[in-house]
């Protein structure tokens, strides 16, 4: 090689890597950006199943409480105690909507079902025990359709979507 094609040679070399040397930078700068967004999706997928498993603790929760009442036909202290500790905090991972709802058309419900049967047992054969048990049947009955429409009512704050 002659002289003049060898600094012809090394100013090419010297261009490419001047280039190469400019475009790091951005490079880096891209694949950091795209390495944070990855990063950013991953935890939004596992916020999401979190407060799924918090969520679906609950709903059984809810479930296994009317399911309870539907086989037994009373509210069995147990029972109260496992919804209770089952929907603590119910209303920090649910909508207001749902607490509300949960307290006025369940617990409640279920308290007035368990007063009823407490009552029942000294009231002799007559009015006030037809009565009595006929409250009774309706309370079931209204727990019955809760637990029909629960996982109408539940499903928007159980989906997965990502």
């Amino acid at each position: 090689m002659e002289p003049n094609q060898i600094i012809i040679y090394t100013e090419l070399r010297k261009g490419w890597i001047d280039y190469l040397s400019a475009l790091l930078t951005p490079t880096i700068a891209i694949l950091g950006s795209f390495i944070a967004f990855q990063q950013w999706r991953t935890n939004r997928a596992r916020l999401k199943n979190e407060l799924f498993d918090r969520r679906y603790e609950q709903f059984s929760a809810v479930m296994n409480f009317l399911g309870s009442i539907i086989t037994f036909g009373k509210c069995k202290i147990e029972e109260q105690q496992k919804f209770l500790a089952g929907t603590r905090g119910m209303r920090f991972i649910f909508d207001e909507e749902i607490s509300t709802y949960i307290d006025e058309n369940i617990w409640k419900l279920a308290i007035e079902l368990e007063q009823l049967d407490a009552e029942l047992e000294g009231v002799p054969v007559g009015e006030e025990r037809t009565k009595n048990a006929k409250r009774q049947a309706e309370i079931k009955k209204q727990l019955y359709a809760e637990l029909s429409g629960l996982n109408d009512r539940f499903a928007p704050y159980l989906q997965l979507k990502h």
